[in-house]
């Protein structure tokens, strides 16, 4: 190939010409189909990462192998074009330049990320690439400029108010006008996605087994509130209001997302119980059987949504004398608060954030609780972690500085799996630092700490595993100093009054709660689809990082989710509410491309290799 860029070292150009002229020189290799040309414009250790824009699929690939790889099965029909930069480039250090950059493809209009640093010879090349589809050509959204009317002004053979033609519509939905999706479960991953369904005109239907939307989050128990600030948990189109709590309760953010599925107009069925559903090879379509508040319907959409959130079936041990304990045991996932446990002894089985949770509330209200821990875990104060962690992206001082949503949820993206840990330690080993007296108190009570496998911290476990951490509001303080109980050790059986472990240490119990987490989200497609569908699909969640709970082989993205499976038709949506909010966005545009009849060729469908 000829090489078009010059060596930056000692040139003085800034950042800002540097990026233009990389864009200049990748777009040129793009456009000629020039593949050899085009993967040379990136470092022999790089990483794109690319949301639906080139790959109609969430994928990372890795090094020239993988990036000429994805190029010559997608740049022929992506042909993208008009690479720019949309604000200033910036100085990261150590060489680098990045900015974040705008184009357009065939279907899409586009936007993302670059960081290019130079190589040995002083030629900058790209260190990591991040694309991502923003909207479908023809099919935008009507919002700004493009906004609805609403009002009628002339003459208008339609003579309906608004509220007749909802009220029509919501008579018709499922009866005589099938949805194109149907999406299962209404927490706060259904809600966005059905938000952005409704703006994107799919026809569409969110369905919930509770009375209400946010039930999900009244009906926990009542100390919940969200461990991540606010700045991180907007909601599509309709961000908190400035006067929102750092960290809201949960019976507020249940008010909100039903507030929210009102204003935004989002088809939701409430007390609808999804009862199976079945995959038609031939018509390419699921036969789904609902009972919604006692009435038997069927349903045939074309994509089935499981937004389930981002754990399964909860998953509590099997051990003998289960059966002839006395007392009372539930899930955390169950568990009504601690009003109704004065005078009694609790036993808590696990360590981590439920289980911290609900030993606080317990012991404040004077329970008598008992912590078993059964493995380490991964402690991190919440004004840490806001401050330390966070505070670049999303915090009041991220936003006064000019940093929005959009551009932090951008930002976040941008760094691939493969290498956020290496962002992630050092931050992790300055809380460590800050907060050493809060560590010994807590190792001195007894308590196994961890920062994961590598030292990276509470990001890299909630995405490799979902589990083995706690964000602390309160709870480690009463481990610390002894009001909450803490022993070591495994259930090994429960007698008629107890607890024991396999030590043999017997811990005297009127409840026993199992805070011990939940299973993949395809234990769900398995109760509503059989066991071959489950398989057929895998595991969902994790990285293939093969660290604790985390199985290789190496993935580069989620599992399964927000994105194409081996069933067709079948897709996952979850997570915290960032995820919600940003993953919802492409999933979204996935599914509306479908629905448009737009040819959506599929790069990199990740295979199977773990069934749970």
């Amino acid at each position: 190939m000829t090489q078009t860029l010059e060596p930056v070292v000692g040139t003085g150009r800034t950042p800002q010409q540097r990026i233009d002229a990389w864009l200049e020189e990748f777009e040129a290799a793009l456009a000629s189909l020039d593949v050899g040309r085009a993967t040379a414009a990136f470092l022999t250790d790089s990483y794109w990462r690319d949301l639906t824009a080139f790959t109609w699929n969430i994928k990372t690939v890795e090094g020239h192998e993988q990036i000429t790889d994805m190029l010559l099965a997608r740049l022929a029909d992506t042909r993208p074009a008009g690479f720019a930069t949309t604000e200033e480039a910036a100085d990261d250090g150590d060489g680098v330049a990045s900015a974040f950059i705008s184009f357009e493809t065939a279907v899409g209009r586009c936007e993302g990320h670059v960081r290019i640093r130079p190589d040995a010879d002083g030629i900058d090349r790209a260190w990591t690439l991040l694309t991502t589809m923003q909207e479908l050509k023809g099919y935008e959204e009507s919002r700004g400029p493009t906004r609805v009317l609403g009002a009628v002004h002339g003459s208008d053979p339609d003579t309906r108010s608004w509220a007749e033609k909802k009220a029509d519509e919501e008579r018709e939905l499922g009866r005589t006008a099938q949805p194109y999706v149907l999406v299962i479960g209404g927490g706060q991953g259904g809600i966005a996605l059905g938000a952005r369904l409704r703006q994107l005109g799919v026809p569409s239907v969110v369905v919930d087994r509770h009375d209400r939307p946010g039930d999900q989050w009244r009906k926990r128990y009542k100390s919940l509130c969200l461990h991540d600030p606010v700045w991180y948990d907007h909601l599509p189109y309709l961000p908190f209001p400035e006067n929102w709590p750092v960290f809201a309760p949960k019976d507020k953010i249940g008010d909100w997302l039903e507030f929210y599925t009102k204003v935004m107009e989002v088809p939701y069925w409430s007390k609808t119980t999804c009862l199976s559903a079945t995959y038609d090879e031939d018509r390419k379509r699921w036969t789904v059987e609902l009972d919604r508040d006692g009435e038997r319907l069927t349903l045939h959409p074309t994509q089935l949504v499981l937004a389930t959130g981002m754990s399964g079936k909860p998953s509590i041990p099997t051990v003998p004398g289960q059966d002839i304990f006395t007392g009372e045991q539930h899930h955390s996932s169950r568990h009504p608060g601690p009003d109704a446990y004065a005078g009694k002894k609790v036993v808590v089985i696990g360590s981590n954030n439920s289980a911290h949770d609900i030993c606080k509330a317990l012991v404040d209200t004077g329970v008598d609780t008992t912590m078993v821990q059964r493995s380490s875990t991964h402690i991190v104060k919440s004004d840490s972690l806001r401050s330390i962690a966070l505070g670049g992206l999303y915090s009041e001082e991220a936003v006064a500085s000019g940093m929005t949503t959009k551009k932090a949820d951008l930002t976040f993206a941008s760094l691939p799996y493969r290498i956020m840990h290496e962002f992630q330690v050092p931050v992790y080993n300055q809380i460590r630092e800050q907060d050493k007296e809060f560590y010994d108190r807590l190792e001195a009570a007894g308590f196994q700490l961890d920062f994961g496998d590598d030292d990276s911290g509470l990001f890299m476990k909630y995405l490799r595993r979902g589990s083995g951490y706690y964000i602390d509001v309160g709870a480690s303080e009463l481990i610390a100093n002894g009001t909450i109980k803490l022993v070591q050790g495994q259930l090994d059986h429960l007698t008629e009054t107890s607890v024991v472990l396999s030590d043999g240490t017997a811990l005297e119990a009127d409840v026993v709660v199992y805070a011990t987490g939940f299973g993949s989200m395809n234990g769900w497609a398995a109760d509503l689809m059989g066991q071959e569908v489950a398989d057929r699909v895998g595991k969902v969640w994790g990285l293939g990082s093969d660290t604790t709970k985390d199985p290789g082989p190496w993935e580069g993205e989620q599992r399964n989710m927000w994105k194409p499976t081996q069933q067709p038709g079948l897709w996952f949506h979850g997570g915290n509410l960032h995820q919600s909010r940003h993953y919802s966005l492409y999933l979204a545009l996935q599914l509306k491309a479908r629905y448009e009849g737009l040819d959506t060729p599929v790069y990199g469908l990740a295979e199977v290799h773990h069934l749970s």
